[in-house]
């Protein structure tokens, strides 16, 4: 085989390349940086997280594309919080028509409930956020990543500058398949920036500006245990599952989420592993401080860490190197061997559950956008056993409804429901069902479960919402599950 037809001609040496410098990546004014742009209506961009509610990138990139009076918009961003509120005017005006996101809360999510979005808005979950941007499903043009650091070429590290954020997991997908890449950095280092969470080569520009954000924002909702003794007691009871279930050994895995009585969930786990002298393998997903201390008093050997959910995760990260980073597509992709297929037990919440263990936890008892999938679906799905735990009612709503509002993770996937009152199995793990029974668990049917709450509280008002569908909710292999209705 010849790669080359014969007749091919060699470069004379007059003709042999010199060495060129390049023009610098680095640009201090976002003027001068959108004129490089080939900005139009109709474009996608993207944005990442890991600054939660502490980020001021999105806001500066959209209030600039919106002042040079760009249309019609599909927004991508991986989650969206409260201090995302500045974007509502971007709705009403059509600069942004389409959102695609795993999670969103505050006034932003209010109005796009509201129908202030002109378009759709589709809720993905981590995973599924990954795959379609790596099939091209989703086609970013513009990716704005947020940048703690970043030296004059690109590397951009999570762990070094003023707002760290530690693992930027969610921004890879979006750095290696968006058509160009701006870091947006207010700490740019000597040459090279180290540890690296993207590396140069994916960064086309870097924009110097005051500040990103700030990184207390990322401490956003609830990251301490509970207190109240009737979450203490869905904890101990979430323990006693998981001791009866035969996973709780050595090499065992783990995942929680940074609720008060999932972290409970971990502080009793932590307690258990050390009195039986447990060694697990590895916990995963967003890491919290009770997980980095369980890594350091080798109760785990490692964590895989797609995003730190407080400060002190930042730091375990910076210093510990079996303190792992992960993207978006290693952590849930459905597609690819992902950590999620190698948990044993996941520890998740629930907005509502119905009675074919549906969840929801995209909106509210009134309907309105206050959530998402997030790594929940993902989770759910790969784990061995995926654990609901929830206080049976709350705030006088029930947890448990016929028919959930907008189903996120299907019932399929979820195994186990802990509450204050009993603990209910799905129909589909019979086998669950008898090690339970064999170690004297509460074990009721989720029927039963609804008839005690229903006692309490009376059947729930059905959430008046208006005919028009402002979204979906998309499961992580792309198909959908459920509509959104504007309320």
């Amino acid at each position: 085989m010849s790669f080359y037809n014969d007749d091919i001609k060699i470069l004379d040496k007059k003709d042999y390349p010199k060495k060129e410098s390049k023009p610098s990546k680095v640009y201090e004014s976002i003027k001068d940086l959108f004129d490089k742009l080939d900005l139009k209506d109709g474009i996608t961009v993207s944005s990442h997280h890991h600054l939660r509610n502490g980020d001021a990138v999105l806001n500066m990139m959209m209030l600039e594309l919106q002042r040079r009076g760009i249309k019609d918009i599909t927004l991508v961003a991986s989650s969206l919080f409260p201090v995302h509120k500045e974007l509502i005017p971007l709705l009403e005006d059509g600069t942004i028509t389409n959102i695609i996101t795993s999670y969103i809360s505050g006034d932003l999510a209010k109005a796009i409930s509201k129908g202030k979005l002109k378009g759709k808005i589709l809720m993905q979950s981590h995973g599924g956020r990954a795959r379609s941007i790596i099939d091209k499903n989703v086609v970013i043009d513009y990716a704005f990543i947020a940048a703690p650091s970043c030296d004059p070429m690109g590397n951009i590290s999570g762990v070094n500058g003023e707002a760290s954020c530690g693992s930027m997991g969610y921004a890879i997908a979006d750095a290696i398949y968006a058509k160009k890449k701006i870091a947006i950095t207010d700490t740019i280092v000597a040459y090279p920036n180290y540890p690296r969470d993207i590396t140069e080569d994916y960064v086309d520009y870097i924009l110097k500006v005051d500040s990103i954000g700030d990184k207390n924002g990322i401490v956003s909702g609830t990251t301490k245990v509970t207190k109240d003794p009737v979450g203490l007691k869905i904890a101990k009871d979430t323990l006693k599952v998981m001791k009866a279930s035969g996973l709780l050994k050595d090499g065992f895995s783990y995942q929680s989420g940074a609720g008060g009585i999932s972290l409970a969930v971990t502080d009793f786990l932590r307690d258990y592993m050390i009195k039986e002298n447990i060694k697990g393998s590895f916990a995963s997903g967003g890491i919290t401080g009770y997980l980095t201390d369980m890594l350091e008093e080798g109760l785990f050997t490692s964590l895989y860490d797609v995003q730190c959910f407080d400060l002190k995760a930042i730091e375990s990260i910076k210093k510990n190197a079996n303190h792992l980073r992960m993207s978006g597509s290693e952590y849930g992709n459905p597609e690819v061997s992902a950590v999620v297929d190698n948990l044993d037990v996941v520890i998740l919440g629930a907005t509502e559950i119905d009675l074919d263990f549906n969840v929801n936890v995209i909106t509210g008892a009134d309907g309105v956008l206050m959530g998402g999938s997030g790594g929940h679906q993902d989770t759910a799905a790969g784990a061995k056993m995926s654990i609901i735990v929830s206080k049976l009612f709350s705030s006088r709503l029930p947890v448990i409804k016929n028919r959930v509002d907008v189903i996120a993770t299907p019932g399929t996937t979820i195994d186990v429901l802990v509450t204050e009152r009993g603990i209910a199995v799905n129909p589909l793990r019979q086998d669950l069902i008898e090690k339970f029974k064999e170690n004297d668990l509460n074990v009721m049917t989720i029927q039963e479960l609804k008839a005690i709450a229903d006692n309490f509280m009376g059947e729930p008002k059905e959430i008046k919402k208006k005919d028009r569908i402002i979204g979906y909710s998309e499961y992580r292999d792309g198909s959908i599950l459920d509509e959104i209705h504007e309320v």
